[in-house]
């Protein structure tokens, strides 16, 4: 195991979508492992490391409250940029043309204690020194001075993280008394297998081409006094 952080992280509002539901937006009790790692590479992430979620501890009890938005139903495509690019294409989205609104189950007043660390992937610039010990001076900083280089999220973009906050160890007597007890929260999402493995499928890190080709991972924990202990059911993971 590689060099590990410990950090509290807390928000209004979280969604961690169940991909079962297709249209509404529904909430997983409980972060998933993929989310948890995309909040942190919002902090601090490099080719050269890869980040590695070895638990997490649900503090506050589970709320779930619904709420309903407006949503743009398309999308600009790449093909369409480019062609606005060369100067013969038209990249305009009307909002009011392609706006829905859709239902979601949102999880609210949320506080999570995170444990992780990051374990080097062989990765490594041609101008830079890679080493275990500046990545980790880096996270610390970062985390320290509470930087980011795009705002870190619970699930969705539009829900942010107000606080993030390094500590030593967890105060696992602010863990709410709902929590207590064996929970067995059912097969969750994991995360997403690429077929690239995180390399460009060119071998070019300064123009990166990646696969978007994935396979979808499955694992079933138990919250067990409001912790879920990742390393433990890794093993387990269905593909």
């Amino acid at each position: 195991m590689g060099y590990g952080f410990k950090i509290m992280v807390e928000g209004d509002y979280a969604l961690f979508t169940r991909p079962e539901f297709k249209v509404e937006r529904v909430s997983y009790d409980v972060p998933t492992v993929s989310a948890l790692e995309g909040l942190i590479k919002s902090i601090y992430w490099k080719p050269a490391i890869r980040i590695v979620v070895d638990k997490f501890i649900v503090f506050n009890p589970i709320k779930f409250t619904n709420i309903r938005r407006n949503e743009i139903k398309s999308k600009i495509s790449q093909r369409s940029v480019l062609a606005q690019m060369k100067g013969n294409g038209d990249i305009s989205l009307y909002a009011s043309e392609e706006r829905s609104q859709r239902a979601g189950m949102l999880l609210k007043d949320v506080k999570y204690g995170i444990e992780f660390h990051f374990e080097m992937t062989g990765n490594r610039s041609e101008h830079d020194d890679e080493s275990e010990e500046k990545h980790y001076n880096i996270m610390l900083r970062r985390l320290r001075n509470g930087q980011c280089f795009r705002q870190p999220c619970l699930g969705c973009r539009e829900f942010s993280v107000n606080k993030i906050e390094l500590v030593d160890e967890f105060d696992m007597s602010q863990v709410d008394e709902s929590l207590m007890g064996d929970v067995d929260l059912g097969y969750m999402l994991y995360g997403l297998k690429f077929e690239d493995g995180g390399k460009p499928i060119n071998n070019d890190w300064d123009n990166p081409k990646f696969s978007d080709n994935a396979d979808a991972m499955y694992y079933r924990p138990h919250m067990i006094d409001g912790v879920i202990d990742i390393s433990q059911y890794r093993r387990d993971i269905i593909c």
